[in-house]
């Protein structure tokens, strides 16, 4: 097992070192703990489906997320059929293969420490 040094940060979404805009939303990352943690907010409309497929070219999302809910409401369908809806203060923890939409109207805004690496960006 491989140790990692750790060390004192501070870091704040206020201040994200980088922003990728999409249709609908927008994904901010830092990088913290040797790691990036995005900020996923999703306007009421979004749509993986509709919004970052064509980003991402693929047919389903391909990134595996582990995200805290922080407001709002998101339909999860994955690609076996499981469907279910996360809400504030929800955790979830998702494979490869995904879509996902906003329930109501209300953004909805999740914190991804697994996923936000290569989220909505180009392949």
């Amino acid at each position: 097992m491989h140790a990692q040094h750790q060390h004192t940060e501070h870091k704040s979404f206020q201040k994200p070192e980088e922003v990728r805009s999409f249709p609908k939303g927008k994904a901010e990352i830092l990088t913290v703990g040797g790691a990036e943690v995005g900020r996923l907010v999703f306007e009421p409309g979004w749509r993986w489906s509709t919004h970052v497929q064509p980003i991402a070219k693929t047919s389903s999302c391909e990134a595996p997320h582990f995200q805290y809910h922080v407001s709002g409401k998101l339909a999860i369908r994955m690609d076996d059929g499981t469907e279910f809806i996360a809400g504030p203060g929800d955790i979830t923890s998702l494979p490869k293969g995904h879509d996902a939409w906003v329930v109501g109207n209300e953004p909805a805004v999740v914190v991804d420490w697994f996923g936000a690496s290569n989220y909505a960006k180009a392949r």
